[in-house]
């Protein structure tokens, strides 16, 4: 079971941080082509420093997250006199911590059938029956917001300060329409545990992306904000704050916190993935069965994995495309549309839940099936998502004058001028 356990840490952690490394590098590639130009594409193998007669392989840019990681590790490790050297040493440790520990109860896969080696079949997660899978998955995710606070504390530097202070108040912000956009899930499934609710959307056949689509709209835009990704990277916006909490950090410790955004957003891709897509389940193709062969739990990693790259692809595509948010209009977002769209999913499935419980299990226990009523209430789902987004858009239009006011003295825009002079 030890042996079993560290295998599977030792693979999930080799895999993240070679596909966090990858993915920057994609993620350069993303941009370049969006704003037609060449991206990475040189670095390769110097077979030329071995033997000056062969020549170096470009490898289409591969070996760039081997440099960049080399030059990290070989730059001068600096820590400013005037920073609470403990905390700032004990933030960026503390955020990729969390970021690590959160996929100790994320499946990568199905279930391996017995094999040569092992007599009964293998869960494809670190810590399986973890029924709770989902709070721990919060409260991991919680616990990275001190490593922010820590490293923006413990700067002592002014846009660091304002960078934590701007994270602190956008994660806490964003955290309530997350949760509200995951209830309505746990109330469909009646469990907290993500294998459970990937197997019943197996056994369905419906993903919850179909039958809740308005949770679903509030949890995507909700992970984009938890993993401070473009539109919604405010707490670390160059362009305001330099570089935001972590401007004063360099070396590896900047490195820990760049390695800890990536393994939010694949975080943010698994969950998205497996709350909402269906996880490892695809018609016609992985099944349903609780204990599949080994073609089937090659095709559920595979199926699963691609939904995640493809989740990844549409978070990078977004950074390059959208602008950015102002602070102010992030905060509205939260409070006066994602959280009142939240609770109106959570009572929408609710009273639907009761509707099936009422309807839909008498008709089975006639029939034997009921795939008409199921349509029924995901029509009735999507028509509550319409509306919701109707009313909360003329109820609360988040529209911002810009304008230049020309028409204005100096004084009249900012009182605070008056009594400066």
């Amino acid at each position: 079971m030890i042996i079993e356990t560290l295998i599977k840490i030792a693979i999930v952690i080799g895999g993240l941080m070679t596909a966090a490394a990858y993915f920057v590098l994609l993620e350069r590639r993303m941009a370049a082509w969006v704003q037609d130009r060449v991206g990475p594409n040189r670095v390769g193998a110097p077979l030329s420093q071995l033997n000056k007669g062969w020549k170096d392989l470009r490898l289409f840019g591969l070996g760039q997250p081997a440099a960049d990681g080399v030059k990290f590790i070989l730059k001068e490790e600096y820590t400013p006199a005037h920073v609470d050297k403990r905390l700032f040493v004990l933030a960026p440790i503390s955020i990729l911590v969390a970021a690590l520990a959160t996929f100790a109860v994320i499946p990568f896969g199905s279930v391996l059938p017995a094999g040569l080696f092992w007599d009964e079949p293998i869960e494809m997660v670190v810590h399986p029956g973890a029924g709770v899978g989902m709070l721990v998955v919060f409260a991991l995710s919680s616990i990275a917001v001190y490593g922010v606070i820590l490293g923006g504390w413990a700067s002592n530097n002014k846009y660091s300060f304002l960078g934590t202070l701007r994270s602190s108040a956008q994660l806490i912000a964003y955290e309530l329409p997350l949760g509200l956009g995951i209830l309505g899930v746990i109330l469909a499934t009646g469990s907290l545990d993500l294998n459970e609710i990937i197997a019943e959307q197996a056994k369905s056949g419906w993903w919850f992306a179909f039958t809740q689509p308005l949770g679903f709209f509030v949890f995507f835009v909700a992970a984009f904000a938890e993993a401070a990704r473009l539109p919604f990277d405010l707490p670390e916006c160059e362009q305001e704050l330099i570089g935001g909490y972590h401007t004063e950090y360099s070396g590896i410790k900047l490195l820990l916190f760049l390695v800890a955004e990536f393994l939010h957003m694949i975080a943010a891709s698994f969950l998205i993935v497996m709350l909402f897509f269906g996880g490892w389940h695809f018609w016609f193709i992985t099944g349903h069965d609780s204990n599949p062969g080994w073609i089937q739990a090659i095709l559920r990693v595979a199926v699963l994995m691609t939904k995640i790259f493809l989740v990844i692809l549409f978070f990078m595509l977004v950074r390059w495309s959208w602008p950015r948010f102002r602070f102010d209009q992030l905060m509205a977002l939260a409070w006066k549309v994602m959280l009142p769209l939240g609770l109106i999913n959570f009572v929408a499935v609710a009273v639907i839940e009761q509707v099936k419980v009422a309807v839909i299990d008498p008709v089975k226990a006639i029939s034997g099936s009921s795939p008409g009523m199921e349509l029924i209430c995901a029509i009735a789902a999507w028509v509550v998502c319409i509306v919701a987004w109707v009313v909360i858009s003329i109820a609360g239009p988040l529209v911002a004058d810009n304008r230049p006011r020309l028409d204005m003295d100096a004084f009249d825009v900012d009182p605070q001028l008056e009594e400066a002079r």
